[in-house]
């Protein structure tokens, strides 16, 4: 490791500058890396640096020079380090920029891998890892992330756009996959909140709805936000137009669920010169069957295909684990009316002034709850409530279990059946990513944000941070560990804070223990022998209300 210095002198005025680099060998080559630029750095603090490097096997001979060299445990190093290059590796560190801002958003990014909260555990995971000296950072507080997310927002498409270009510098992707998600909010002062289709299970909560564009590996290319009460299928349009004007993707196929891709949306892609691959629903496939373009026998076969006139395409299977899960949910709602109709017969059998008319307004509303009230008939004598089941209605109903149809425009030449299932099944890939964004290790909720701006702003930092998790697992799949605890293994690693007559000069990076080493190598990140020491204390400005700091 040295001290790169050069100057140059433009119309009277040198400008000067200063990286702290390193050499290693790649085959029989010698190669440079650049590990820090310190052209900020004062005169003083550069030549501290260079006598520190010239002496960096034997500390103790600064004495010699006449200094007083003391060292002591410095900050955390080994997962901020990690994170950073990793984030470096993937184009998030160029996208962001190297702005004050851009440099915000991206410690709230590495935050969020580090230990998921709020804006003011940001700040806290910064006083005591080493987030400062490695993205050269001045002090900040929670004012100033909050703040940094409506620069986020502002700037997402940006941010957006340069990481597009940084996957993909000359072949554009041919598909991408969208579904929508959404998340509950515990207030009811979220400027997005709404009430609406809630995927949460939590009734009377307010939620805010995510539409999420991933690639064909299932890889997060862009995010947005939307009021809680907005329709899938209205989410659909902007992705198109992202995809035509800020992407300048031809030819794309789009892929999406029976719920989001409808004749709109079909005719909004076919204006772009898109293609689609979709599911229809269960009355969609009933119509087809009437009309005669499809008929049941073809669900016995593995993979069906039926072209029409149009030049629409039609993938038919029965999933027979979803069959019977199917079956099985019809039988359990069934044994639940009937264990509803006992209890009503029991309270009328013991209470001779009761009326059963009451109790048959209640076993009917409890059927058509359930949604099984067409072959699930009731029927009431001497104040005895009956069951029983039109069985034609029954099998009809039945028949379509664990079937599904998927729809194509796409030619044969383009895709084959086998290709059109695979595709339509990768939407699972954006499931997991809602999963792990969600709740798994991002923890998307709680939102504890209530503008509009900095909830996206919010969101889009989940998102980025999933890109970097989603890295460290597949480069971790071979070891015995989550990307969480290998975080918590790496955050292990403190830097050795070296201080020359009582003034922080530098930070020295110790050699790190083997579980360490593993999972750096396996990440192909190399740590730094030395780091510039920028002296930062960040606080917060809120502070433990006083019952919880004085907790013995």
């Amino acid at each position: 490791m040295y001290l790169d210095t050069s100057s140059i002198t433009i119309k009277g005025k040198t400008y000067a500058r200063c990286l702290l680099r390193e050499s290693y060998r790649q085959g029989k080559k010698v190669k440079h890396r650049t590990i820090a630029n310190l052209s900020n750095c004062s005169k003083e603090e550069i030549a501290a640096i260079r006598l520190a490097l010239r002496h960096k096997k034997n500390l103790s001979e600064l004495t010699n020079a006449g200094m007083q060299v003391s060292q002591k445990q410095g900050l955390s190093i080994g997962a901020v380090w990690l994170i950073h290059d990793m984030a470096r590796q993937l184009g998030i560190v160029d996208a962001f920029g190297t702005t004050r801002q851009g440099k915000l958003g991206l410690w709230q990014v590495i935050a969020r891998v580090i230990d998921q909260g709020s804006r003011l555990s940001a700040v806290r995971l910064a006083g005591y890892h080493a987030a400062c000296d490695v993205l050269r950072l001045g002090k900040f507080d929670e004012d100033d992330l909050y703040g940094n997310l409506d620069w986020i927002c502002e700037n997402q498409g940006k941010i957006e756009d340069r990481l597009f270009r940084s996957m993909y510098r000359i072949e554009k992707p041919g598909l991408f996959l969208y579904d929508v998600t959404s998340s509950y909010l515990e207030g009811i002062y979220n400027e997005l909140s709404a009430f609406g289709y809630n995927r949460d299970g939590k009734k009377g909560k307010r939620q805010i709805v995510i539409g999420l564009l991933c690639n064909e590996e299932g890889t997060p290319l862009s995010i947005e936000v939307f009021t809680g009460n907005t329709q899938d299928p209205k989410t659909f349009a902007p992705q198109i137009k992202k995809a035509t004007e800020r992407f300048g993707c031809e030819g794309v196929t789009f892929v999406g669920d029976r719920g989001m891709i409808k004749s709109l949306q079909i005719e909004q892609l076919g204006s772009a010169e898109f293609h689609y691959i979709t599911a229809i629903t269960k009355p969609q496939i009933e119509t087809l069957l009437r009309k005669k373009v499809i008929q049941m026998d073809l669900f016995d076969q593995d993979l069906a295909e039926v072209k029409t006139a149009e030049g629409l395409r039609y993938v038919l299977r029965r999933n027979p684990v979803r069959a019977i899960e199917v079956q099985k949910s019809r039988q359990d709602k069934l044994d639940a009316l009937q264990k509803e109709i006992s209890k009503q017969n029991q309270y009328l059998k013991g209470h001779p002034r009761s009326v059963v008319e009451a109790s048959l307004r209640k076993i009917n509303a409890r059927s058509r709850k359930l949604k099984i009230s067409d072959w699930a008939l009731i029927s009431a004598s001497d104040k005895e409530i009956k069951l029983t089941v039109d069985n034609d209605i029954f099998n009809e109903d039945a028949k379509l279990d664990g079937c599904y149809v998927l729809k194509t425009d796409l030619s044969d030449t383009a895709a084959t059946k086998e290709l059109i299932h695979s595709r339509y099944k990768d939407l699972a890939l954006v499931e997991s990513v809602f999963r792990t964004s969600k709740t798994v290790e991002l923890e998307l909720r709680p939102i504890h944000v209530r503008l509009a701006t900095r909830t996206r702003g919010h969101a889009f930092v989940v998102m980025a941070a999933y890109r970097i998790v989603k890295e460290l697992s597949i480069r971790w799949q071979h070891m015995n560990l989550t990307v969480e605890e290998g975080i918590k293994e790496l955050a292990t690693l403190c830097a050795n804070e070296i201080s020359m007559d009582g003034v922080v000069q530098l930070n020295e990076i110790p050699t790190p223990r083997e579980s360490v080493k593993k999972l750096l190598d396996a990440a192909n990140v190399r740590l730094p022998k030395t780091l510039p020491c920028r002296g930062v204390n960040v606080t917060t400005k809120k502070k433990l209300q006083s019952s919880r700091n004085n907790l013995n």
